[in-house]
Order: structure tokens, then sequence, then C-alpha cells
């Protein structure tokens, strides 16, 4: 099975590491999948869920808030200015702050927040 190598890296920490079948990220030219062989990237990371399919058959979600992507030569790298996992996220406070966001009309904290909420409640939906 061909596989690409993932380093997942926010600004204050490695958030994950690993081999993988395909990961789908948000970009500044929308959303992206990158599968082993696939040309070279080098984009903006959006706002957005990033989905990693692992070579054993699981996945993993987080939730990145900006940074960049780069591809070449089968590693796949995410550098995010925050990125976390999806069991990381505790999704009464998520909830609080989207509507803390909503309420605010702070569009750019909202879009955080839901980004949040989607990655914890996707991995509870493939659990």
């Amino acid at each position: 099975m061909a596989e690409l190598h993932v380093e997942l890296v926010a600004a204050d920490r490695k958030v994950w590491s690993g081999a993988a079948t395909i990961v789908v990220a948000r970009t500044a030219s929308g959303d992206t999948g990158i599968m082993p062989g696939h040309t070279p990237v080098l984009s903006v990371l959006e706002t957005g869920p990033v989905t990693i399919r692992t070579v054993d058959g699981g996945t993993v979600i987080a939730a990145v808030h900006g940074g960049f992507i780069s591809f070449a030569d089968n590693k796949l790298s995410l550098l995010a200015e925050i990125a976390e996992l999806a069991d990381e996220i505790d999704v009464a406070r998520a909830e609080r702050a989207l509507e803390k966001a909503k309420s605010g009309l702070d569009e750019h904290a909202e879009r955080r927040a839901e980004v949040r909420l989607f990655a914890a409640r996707g991995l509870k939906a493939h659990a």
C-alpha cells in the first residue's frame, strides 16, 4: 500500500506524526486531498478541519487555524499557527465559545469554534 509521511506541527508543539494514505485539509484554494504521489504543493492553510487516514485504517481529525501546507517526495508538512487533535477538544467549552462568538458577532472566532466542534464531533462519529 502506498503511503505518505505526515507531520502536523503547531507553533508550540508537534501535534501528530505518522504514515497516512490520504490527508484532507482546507487551503486557500479550497479543500485539498493529498495522496501518495501527489504533485508538489505549497499553500496557505485556512481555518478548518484536517482529516488524516492512517495506514492502519484509523482516522485522525484535527482543528487547524492558519498556517502552511507543503508536500513533496511523499512528505506532507502541515505547519499550523494553532492545531488541536479532536480528542483534546473540550466540547462543552467549544460550544460556549461558539455561543459567545455568535453573540459578539465575531466571524473569525465563530469559525474557529465551529471547526473545533466539527473536529471533536467528527472523531466521535468515527469511533
